[in-house]
Formats: C-alpha cells, sequence, structure tokens
C-alpha cells in the first residue's frame, strides 16, 4: 500500500494471549487483567536474567495451550528482549521444538513480531506462529545503568521497565481478532543524548510512522477507537501528540500508551513504564480483552529505542523505531480503503 505499509488479505487471527506480570506490575491498574500474577521477582530462580527467561517461556507455553493447540501445531516462534544476544528469547526457545525467529527492536519487538508473523501467513509460508517479548527491571537496569546495590537517583524524566512477558498466538484460521495491516517503522533519530529520557527519544519515531501510515492508507484518526504507543510514556506521550498536530492530524483524544497505564499516577515511577515487556502484558492482557468483548478497531505501534551501552559511553545519540500493526474486531471483512 505504499512503501512501508502491507495489507493482509487473509486477516490473520489473533486465537490466544497470555501475559506473566512481576509483584509491581501485578499491583498496577493492569493488575487484574493479567494471566499469571507474581509475588517473586525471580520466579523462583537464583538471577533475575533467568527469572526474565523463564517469564517469557512460560507465557509462550501458556499461550499455546490456551489456543487450545500443542506444539506440533506451531511453525515458528518469533520472539526477542532487551538483554545483550537476545538471550532470554532464544534459551526460551530451546524448550520447544519449533523453528526460533530471533527478533531484536528494541522495546517494538511486540509489534515488529506481529508485523512479521501476520506476513508469515498472509504470505502462505505458515498457518500459526507465536510472537512474543519481554523485560525484566532489575536485569535491564544492571545492563544498561548501574548495578542496583549502587541505589542510583533516578531523574524526573526516567521511567520504570516492566518486569513481565506477553505471547500472542496468531493464525490463518479462527476467530479471534484480525490483523489488517502492518507500517514498518524507519530509525529516527532526533539527536537525544539523555539515555534516560527514552521518552524524547522514540516519540519522533512514533510520529514518523504514524503519520506515514495515514498517508499510506488515506486513514485518519477518526477511523481507528485507539491508537495504542508502547513506552513513550507521560513526556513522550504529549510530545507524540504534538508532533502529529504539526503534521496536521489530532491524535489525542484517542492516544493512549502503555507505559502511562501500567502503572498508578502517584507512584514514583515519574514518566511511568517501559521495556519491552510494557507493551507486550499490556496489549496481550487489557487490550485483547477490549477486542473480544467489543467491535474496535486500533493501531498498536510498540517504541523501541536502539541504542547499547557502549554507543552511550561513546558519547552516541539515541535512534528510535516504532513498527505499527492495525487490529479489527469488528465483524465483516476488513477492507483496504
Amino acid at each position: 500500500m505504499g512503501r512501508g505499509t502491507v495489507y493482509f488479505k487473509s486477516a490473520p487471527r489473533i486465537i490466544a494471549t497470555y501475559t506473566v506480570g512481576g509483584p509491581k506490575e501485578s499491583e498496577g491498574p493492569l493488575g487484574k487483567y493479567l494471566h499469571q500474577r507474581l509475588s517473586d521477582d525471580k520466579f523462583g530462580e537464583k538471577t533475575f536474567e533467568k527469572a526474565e527467561r523463564k517469564m517469557l517461556s512460560y507465557a509462550i507455553d501458556h499461550a499455546v495451550l490456551s489456543s487450545a493447540r500443542n506444539f506440533d501445531g506451531i511453525d515458528a516462534v518469533l520472539s526477542g528482549d532487551l538483554l545483550n544476544q537476545i538471550v532470554s528469547a532464544s534459551f526460551a526457545a530451546r524448550e520447544f521444538d519449533v523453528p526460533f525467529i530471533g527478533l531484536y527492536s528494541a522495546c517494538s519487538t511486540m509489534s515488529e513480531s506481529l508485523s512479521l508473523g501476520a506476513c508469515l501467513i498472509d504470505g502462505g509460508y505458515m498457518d500459526t506462529v507465536v510472537c512474543a517479548t519481554g523485560s525484566h527491571f532489575a536485569s535491564a537496569e544492571r545492563q544498561y545503568r548501574f548495578p542496583l546495590e549502587l541505589g542510583c537517583t533516578r531523574p524526573p524524566c526516567a521511567q520504570w521497565t516492566v518486569t513481565g512477558a506477553g505471547a500472542t498466538v496468531l493464525s490463518k484460521e479462527g476467530n479471534g481478532p484480525k490483523i489488517t495491516m502492518a507500517t514498518f517503522g524507519r530509525v529516527v533519530d532526533f539527536g537525544v543524548t539523555d539515555v534516560n529520557n527514552m521518552g524524547a527519544a522514540m516519540a519522533p519515531a512514533a510520529a514518523d510512522t504514524l503519520y506515514r501510515h495515514f498517508r499510506e492508507t488515506d486513514s485518519r484518526p477518526e477511523d481507528y477507537d485507539y491508537i495504542v504507543t508502547g513506552d513513550l510514556g507521560a513526556y513522550g506521550s504529549s510530545l507524540m501528540d504534538a508532533l502529529m498536530k504539526d503534521k496536521g492530524y489530532s491524535i489525542s483524544s484517542r492516544h493512549m500508551d502503555c507505559g502511562k497505564m501500567v502503572y498508578h499516577p502517584a507512584e514514583t515511577e515519574f514518566q511511568g513504564g517501559s521495556g519491552a515487556g510494557c507493551s507486550a502484558i499490556t496489549l496481550n492482557s487489557y487490550f485483547y480483552r477490549e477486542l473480544t468483548q467489543k467491535p474496535i478497531k486500533m493501531i498498536f505501534m510498540a517504541t523501541g529505542a536502539l541504542l547499547s551501552t557502549t554507543t552511550s559511553q561513546q558519547g552516541e545519540s539515541v535512534p528510535a523505531i516504532s513498527h505499527l500493526v492495525v487490529i479489527d474486531s469488528r465483524r465483516g471483512e476488513a477492507k483496504c480503503r
């Protein structure tokens, strides 16, 4: 439909989801929608990294169980995470005897996996795939910033990495919500060098993807019930709204951000939640419930900052990306405008 937008004629279906949330996330506004609520950040493991891996494995396994299928009927697992060499995803995948497609799009991995999974199904290459990602506050904190024991003061622009994992089962057949379109993001860099200010770094990338989607599909904000970003947080969300207004689109009445939703406003997370698990648990719990209970057409676009500790220490700015999928639970055939 354009340089970066794909229309799925077969409209792959979301037939099952599953989420695992940490103790802090389970106590937040989305806690009652999570499938598995943990009381232990380590999930019974010895390290935070092993806990992150276990959460992701648990989400994938139980999503497949919820789909009333077994892994013999799964053609591939598309997954990634935030740790070096995406070890949480690859180590989790070794437990399942299915092809593994490892992805890295930082915190935009959930929408990237859904986009690519839908492409594989719509193209006739696969019938059913699992799309998944996750993150852990403690593992991300000591990889990207400082050891937890150091107790560093977090600046007001900072966000709190979500401890959680989410998985989606996509299939060419089923009665669940349809994925009708995807717009793949471009890497956008506005020169933000503050590694704590992820909202400012990612908002321009999200605005770029959404603007291109509107242009390439001849659509407007009014065509969607929700426009959901991944983890821009409070400041990043307001910046996103302002950037879209400059482009001629008013989205504030429909724009929701997973980072703003996952924690209570009175808590000390400043700008809200972040991490690959932020959008994964929000989409696969709260929004999936909304989609199955009401006729909704929504945009879901997770957002990712493509930085590493090495690039940050070398003074590089923070490039970002955002991939977009359209999810539709309305009855009738999804049609391209």
